[in-house]
């Protein structure tokens, strides 16, 4: 099959289809010219050149016509064609008008085959509930010829003869246009795959933003409160001592470092052209938490954290989202309740179930005590901080509560659900 399809003679025809399907497409009338001319040339010159020529044992059934008049039929019949796709059925219907007239005058021409084309492309380009008319004004005319050349030939073979050609037109019409519609089905798919392709990397695109979003609000807020604590720290400690003051010149060194590496890795994993040899370290996890309260401390307050539960049998995913989570609170600590308030972390493994708890005293209420300026505390459900810890919670099917505490402070407390996995269609709080 395949040498067949690779021989040059099956080439060049596919070619030269393919080339007048594109004329087709941008000249329309050029073909349906090409179509009337061919049929005249075929099927009408040799009647006008050898004038009936070739059917004297029939000669005395018919209408000898002149040439002009000939040529009228010829003409009438073969004429209509132009419009056998933008009007089938109205094309049909003249050349089955002059056909029922030409025999019932017993004129016999080439051009009958007309008729046939017509039917064809009836059955292809028109209304199909127009095709049964058709075909029963097609019996008709038929059975009329028939009966006219019942002398020469049975009216049941001429019948056969000329329905089977009838029924060839017909079924080769409606089989192209099976095939039309298929095509057409097939594009129509090719497009919609095409638009849901776009959709789904506009989709994945916008997830990935939002990602990264979530990611460097988390490595620039945290890293920047740090910062600020350090440094509000350090100018109130200059003064009494020099070297606490440049401990926190070192720490706020420290933790910009490590917030421009965290941001490079964040950054470089999404460039395309990064040196195969860069180094990529892995995303924090519930190991990094020991850390994370270090570099609070660092800024001034105390944090106590606790942990229970087989905190390594969380998988990469549920550990950064329970670092984050620990790092977005443990921050807005830092930003609202200042340097001076002690906090609380604690992560619980049960089962299937995780939970984060982040409690702080909030603001430090002795006016003597020296430190930088103190916040209040967050208003309920205020910030993107809050929204984008229930964001990640989500994805676990989790909920994060945060408010006010009894006796003063803040507390924020989340709960993830490992098994089943979630969708990130989870209900938030």
């Amino acid at each position: 099959m395949e040498a067949f399809s690779a021989h040059p003679v099956i080439v060049r025809l596919v070619a030269v289809g393919r080339r007048l399907r594109r004329l087709d497409r941008e000249r329309p009338w050029v073909l349906d010219a090409l179509v009337v001319a061919a049929v005249f040339a075929m099927f009408c010159l040799p009647d006008l050149v050898h004038d009936g020529a070739g059917r004297h044992e029939v000669k005395f059934r018919f209408t000898r016509l002149p040439v002009a008049g000939t040529l009228a039929f010829q003409l009438a019949l073969v004429l209509p064609l132009w419009w056998r796709r933008r009007a089938p059925t109205g094309a049909f219907a003249v050349i089955a008008a002059v056909f029922a007239l030409q025999w019932a005058l017993l004129v016999m021409v080439r051009a009958d085959i007309a008729l046939l084309i017509a039917l064809y492309g009836l059955a292809l380009h028109g209304r199909l509930r127009h095709l049964p008319w058709a075909c029963a004004v097609m019996a008709g005319a038929l059975g009329l010829v028939a009966l006219r050349v019942s002398s020469v030939v049975t009216v049941g073979d001429a019948l056969f003869f000329l329905l089977s050609a009838a029924t060839a037109s017909v079924a080769l019409g409606l089989a192209l246009r099976i095939r039309h519609a298929h095509m057409a089905a097939l594009r129509e798919r090719a497009v919609q795959l095409e638009v849901e392709r776009d959709q789904r990397a506009a989709l994945a695109a916008a997830d990935e933003r939002a990602r990264v979003a979530r990611e460097m609000h988390d490595i620039i807020g945290h890293n920047l409160s740090v910062i600020i604590g350090l440094a509000d720290g350090g100018a109130y400690a200059a003064e009494a001592d020099p070297g606490r003051g440049r401990e926190a010149l070192r720490l706020i060194a420290g933790t910009g470092r490590e917030a421009l590496g965290e941001i490079r890795r964040m950054l470089g994993v999404l460039r395309a052209d990064r040196e195969d040899g860069a180094v990529l370290r892995p995303q924090p996890g519930v190991a990094d938490l020991d850390d994370l309260c270090e570099r609070i401390r660092a800024a001034g307050p105390t944090v106590t954290y606790r942990t229970s539960g087989p905190l390594d049998s969380l998988d990469l995913g549920a550990q950064l989202t329970v670092y984050r989570i620990a790092q977005e609170a443990l921050t807005n600590t830092l930003q609202h309740a200042g340097s001076t308030t002690s906090a609380q972390v604690r992560v619980t493994v049960d089962g299937p179930t995780v939970g984060i708890r982040v409690d702080d005293r909030g603001p430090a209420a002795d006016p003597q005590v020296t430190g930088p300026p103190r916040g209040a505390a967050p208003p309920p459900g205020g910030g993107h901080g809050l929204v984008g810890m229930r964001e990640r919670a989500a994805l676990y099917g989790g909920t994060v509560a945060a408010g006010p505490r009894p006796g003063g402070g803040w507390t924020v407390e989340a709960r993830l659900t490992l098994d089943p996995p979630a969708h990130p269609g989870g209900s938030t709080p």
